[in-house]
């Protein structure tokens, strides 16, 4: 049996600008490091006792024309100075035998901070009530991590987001966000 299990994974964001929306696309592969590869969308488990590498370190396991499974997201628009945003939320157990989660957010209208607080808030709830953790979904972020960091359930949370703004000359603006899985 292959085991599909991925023992390390890193982020990688990118963005990219052309007149063609799917070309707009490749760039922002190409910006992001991994557009020579075929992106296997996968829902979002962050696997246990996986390892997350900086995005130097993983592009050193990817090979041009691999299989790779990925958690990504991706927004495009044509619309000038339309700001727009792609970000993957992360939120991994203290215990490394058990997994995490990954999450997926795009938006229009909010600032890096902004979309990348959100995809990891959603990381975070998703990781917190599985583990039983309670918590009240209306407070504010930042209450919230204060409650999961009481806990001591939760290790890390963290996001990679790109955010653009629409081209000026109506060209297709893509930004993209991921999560890559190395078996």
């Amino acid at each position: 049996m292959v085991d599909l299990v991925a023992k390390k994974l890193f982020l990688t964001r990118g963005k990219g600008i052309h007149e063609d929306r799917l070309t707009s696309f490749e760039y922002a592969l190409r910006d992001a490091g991994i557009a020579g590869t075929n992106l296997v969308l996968i829902s979002s488990i962050f696997p246990p006792g996986a390892k997350l590498l900086s995005k130097a370190e993983g592009l050193k396991y990817i090979k041009p024309g691999s299989v790779q499974f990925a958690i990504y997201v991706k927004n495009q628009t044509n619309e000038p100075h339309r700001l727009i945003a792609s970000s993957v939320g992360v939120a991994q157990p203290s215990d490394p035998t058990r997994y995490g989660y990954l999450s997926e957010y795009e938006s229009f209208g909010e600032t890096e901070k902004e979309a990348g607080d959100y995809a990891e808030d959603i990381a975070a709830q998703m990781l917190a009530s599985s583990l039983g953790i309670k918590f009240d979904i209306d407070k504010s972020w930042d209450e919230k991590r204060q409650q999961w960091n009481i806990s001591g359930q939760i290790y890390k949370t963290r996001n990679i987001t790109q955010t653009a703004i629409g081209d000026k000359k109506k060209r297709w603006t893509t930004v993209f966000a991921a999560a890559v899985l190395i078996l």
